[in-house]
């Protein structure tokens, strides 16, 4: 276990004992630079000082409105170092949710990005009167006019705290010698499936604990580099920075998901996190590209085949040997190293979170020499709780405890409980909703449902709220059908599965539009528009085949008996994923209640 408390602690020490070694590399024109955390220090220690000579005094918050890079980091340290709390904001929110976040939270400093969001913060300025400084991580945004002084640049914060500083040379260290490790270290709003967000209160000892549980498993060593594209205003990403923090690896930082598996091919990471809706769309591309051929489609069923055993029988920890040996041989120079050479050769894992992996596209990868170890958290136990490792993976479940996490199963409903110094204070001015979540033993209701393996690894079936019981008394978990379905088509972005107090389940299909390009060629649809494509016969008969294979695996109860193709895919900017890239399931049923009505139109409803 660390001997350092508090998150500032942690950094003062990675600085001093790794100063030569690179911390970061991030974008920089058509390039990459880096910094060392000799230079990271420096710069942490001036953005500290700026915000201390604004009046930051200890556990006030300052919000970070921005997508993922290195100023992010940096602003984040800088916050924590100078004793304040970082309020986290999704950089697409609007301006009417950033206003309620800045609100509640009573932020007196925000950092915003660029121009489009520092034009969301002067939009709100009249109603947020605690709000006194923006500072602009690129020069450009400051706006002229009335708002002008009202925002300064991330340079100029960092040039006054390096004057404050020099009047001031022992405020640094005398500041972070004076943080507790129960002092307010994070405030994240849950982006929420449902209803307004809540703001988590994460303490220095949460991340402190969640950064050395994971290096005590020893998955992760100094010599490793991460590639970190996940929003860092969620707690996945988050405990991804407290985690480098306590082991000192490198990471390559940039946020921009279109330039994500080109930028892997360059960077050649040794391990990513990532949701799954990335593995989806990477095993989309893959398997659309084998079709295009007939000759590459063969070499690449027999392959994924022979590959599938290989998984088999490493998931029961042996090797494969004699003519599958061979054969697995011939199937990584045909097939999987080029797969693997897309994400830069050197992956050693995967981790995904933040929504369930399928056991389909988990063994996949597997099949093709890439393993992805799923793993299990909440906002509200700082995100990292559980996690799958080299020695005791099993596919289906999120793995094992991290080192301290405490969990047990309520015998009444199968909720997973959580325990330990992970754990949230409570949700910021809501006490009610606190009590709700942390009962009087100070257990964390986590509103999943889930059982442990025999082999010690916990399995999560479902959310509590998202079970559908169908007018027949029959309980269906709606996630693991989506996840099956997907795995099924390799032209499929989401499904939502409908079916609660229904006497049938139904589904709603989004079609990923990058992928299924080639595919409308062939069948002549190539100039029939998304909006229109789930019109077409071709269409519906491609997905009731893979439907009916999907339906084929499962109880009657749970059938998808039918299904429509929505006519637009689901985004984060149309409200109908969360920025976590979950999916607002009851935002998606709210908008498409007359398509699900007519799904049971004339049938008999049981009440």
């Amino acid at each position: 276990m660390s001997k350092h408390e508090t998150v500032a602690d942690v950094f003062l020490h990675r600085v001093s004992e790794s100063a030569s070694e690179v911390a970061f590399q991030f974008p920089k024109g058509s390039g990459w630079d880096t910094l060392t955390w000799k230079q990271t220090g420096d710069r942490v220690r001036r953005i500290s000082m700026g915000l201390q000579a604004l009046g930051l005094r200890p556990e006030e918050r300052c919000a970070i409105l921005s997508t993922t890079r290195i100023e992010w980091i940096l602003a984040d340290l800088g916050i924590l170092c100078a004793a304040g709390a970082t309020t986290t904001v999704y950089p697409s929110n609007t301006p009417a949710e950033c206003h309620f976040i800045l609100d509640d939270s009573q932020t007196r400093f925000v950092f915003a990005e660029d121009a489009e969001q520092v034009a969301k913060l002067v939009e709100i300025r009249d109603r947020l009167p605690k709000l006194e400084k923006v500072i602009a991580f690129e020069s450009a945004a400051k706006p002229k006019g009335a708002a002008a002084d009202w925002v300064i640049s991330l340079e100029d914060l960092e040039a006054l705290g390096r004057g404050h500083d020099e009047a001031n040379p022992e405020q640094y260290e005398a500041t972070i010698e004076a943080i507790e490790p129960t002092h307010l270290a994070t405030l994240i709003y849950t982006s929420g499936t449902t209803g307004q967000p809540k703001g988590v209160e994460l303490l220095h000892e949460c991340w402190v604990f969640t950064g050395d549980g994971v290096a005590e498993i020893g998955m992760l060593t100094k010599d490793d580099h991460q590639y970190l594209w996940l929003p860092l205003s969620h707690s996945f990403g988050k405990v991804l920075e407290s985690t480098q923090l306590r082991i000192g690896f490198r990471t390559t930082i940039d946020g921009r998901i279109p330039k994500l598996v080109e930028n892997l091919a360059v960077v050649q990471p040794t391990f990513m996190a990532a949701a799954p809706r990335i593995f989806e769309k990477v095993y989309n591309k893959v398997v659309t590209g084998a079709q295009a051929s007939p000759v590459k489609w063969k070499i690449f069923r027999w392959a994924l085949g022979v590959g599938r055993r290989a998984s088999a029988l490493r998931q029961k920890r042996q090797e494969p040997a004699g003519l599958l040996a061979l054969q697995l041989r011939l199937a990584d120079k045909l097939v999987f190293s080029k797969l693997r050479a897309r994400f830069g050769g050197k992956i050693r894992f995967f981790i995904s979170g933040s929504a369930p992996l399928s056991r389909e596209m988990a063994e996949f990868f597997h099949a093709a020499g890439i393993i992805i170890y799923e793993g299990y958290g909440l906002t509200e136990s700082s995100a990292a709780s559980f996690v799958n490792r080299p020695d005791s993976f099993e596919f289906g479940s999120v793995g094992r405890p991290v080192s301290g996490v405490k969990v047990k199963i309520d015998p009444d409903n199968g909720e997973v409980l959580l325990g330990g110094r992970g754990i949230m204070r409570g949700y910021h001015n809501k006490p009610e909703a606190t009590a709700d979540a942390l009962d009087g033993e100070g257990w964390l209701h986590t509103g999943d449902v889930g059982e442990m393996t025999a082999a010690g690894n916990l399995k999560i079936t479902d959310r509590i709220k998202d079970l559908i019981k169908t007018s027949g008394g029959k309980y269906v978990a709606p996630q693991n059908l989506e996840g099956r379905l997907k795995a099924q088509c390799p032209y499929i972005s989401q499904v939502i599965v409908h079916g609660n107090n229904r006497n049938f389940c139904t589904a709603l299909i989004t079609l990923d539009e990058e992928s299924i390009g080639a595919w409308k060629a062939e069948q002549g649809l190539g100039d029939v528009p998304y909006a229109k494509l789930g019109e077409q016969a071709a269409v519906h008969q491609m997905l009731q085949e893979a439907v009916d294979r999907l339906n084929a695996e499962l109880a009657s109860y749970e059938t998808i008996k039918k299904f429509a193709v929505l006519p637009k895919d689901l985004t984060v900017e149309g409200g109908e994923l969360t920025a976590s890239l979950k999916v607002k399931r009851k935002v998606v049923e709210k908008e498409y209640a007359e398509v699900l009505d007519g799904f049971y139109e004339g049938s008999i409803q049981k009440v």
